[in-house]
């Protein structure tokens, strides 16, 4: 059973495999980069916070718990209907494309875990980077976590086989045209499944590139999550600061 389409993100990410596959990511280490990203932006009490591509809401959950007031925005929406359960007063979720604007405005809005660089058409990178301008209030900063591309390519494991609730997930990664590509195959219960994502191998000068394009300031860069300094071809992360 092929279960793919034109836009990889929106058919993988709905499905309840991609939480299966990723469900042993490290939620301490997560909320590590929370308390050091916001102690960092020193956001205001009840600061209003964007997780944008929040996924089912993990670090808005944890960012809500510390006091702020967040709303968490996903295409996939099943991963906003398992959200929902936990909103309150002051922690929100809803169906959204990052390519928009949101209808107000924010003291900081946060991307995390990769969640850009999916769009074939490259002016959606352009297009989602002024939405997340227009969305910052007059004092906001945004944060983008993405990978470090310098040293994911060369360490690509090619083909590797993970097993996740009984269910063998088989993994080819590679570097294609511009794209580090992952090609996912299973079979559960009776069917088989594949899925491919796709993500654009953005590296640092291709931010500041596309930045500059979108009338946005960079104003810091970090390697980890511990907010230590960015090396090109050590760093496990490209975490940037920018308005």
């Amino acid at each position: 059973m092929q279960k793919e389409s034109t836009n990889w993100y929106a058919s993988w990410f709905d499905t309840s495999y991609y939480h299966t596959l990723y469900k042993d990511r490290d939620h301490e280490e997560a909320q590590l980069f929370m308390d050091n990203l916001t102690q960092y932006l020193n956001l205001p009490e009840e600061a209003k916070i964007l997780d944008l591509a929040c996924g089912k809401g993990r670090h808005s959950i944890y960012l809500n718990q510390l006091g702020y007031d967040v709303t968490g925005v996903d295409l996939s929406a099943n991963s906003i209907k398992d959200a929902k359960k936990h909103e309150n007063d002051k922690l929100h979720f809803d169906v959204h494309d990052m390519r928009q604007p949101l209808p107000q405005q924010y003291d900081a809005i946060f991307n995390l875990f990769t969640s850009f660089g999916y769009f074939n058409d490259e002016s959606d990178n352009v297009k989602t980077l002024k939405a997340i301008r227009d969305s910052l209030n007059e004092y906001g900063f945004a944060v983008m976590d993405f990978m470090n591309v310098d040293k994911v390519i060369p360490n690509l494991i090619p083909e590797e086989t993970k097993t996740v609730d009984g269910i063998e997930f088989h993994l080819k990664r590679r570097y294609e045209d511009g794209f580090i590509i992952k090609d996912i195959a299973f079979d559960d219960q009776g069917q088989h499944y594949e899925f491919t994502e796709r993500v654009r191998a953005f590296r640092l000068e291709d931010f500041e590139k596309m930045m500059e394009e979108s009338d946005i300031n960079l104003l810091d860069i970090f390697g980890d999550y511990r907010l230590k300094k960015f090396y090109k071809g050590e760093s496990e992360r490209l975490i940037m600061i920018f308005k």
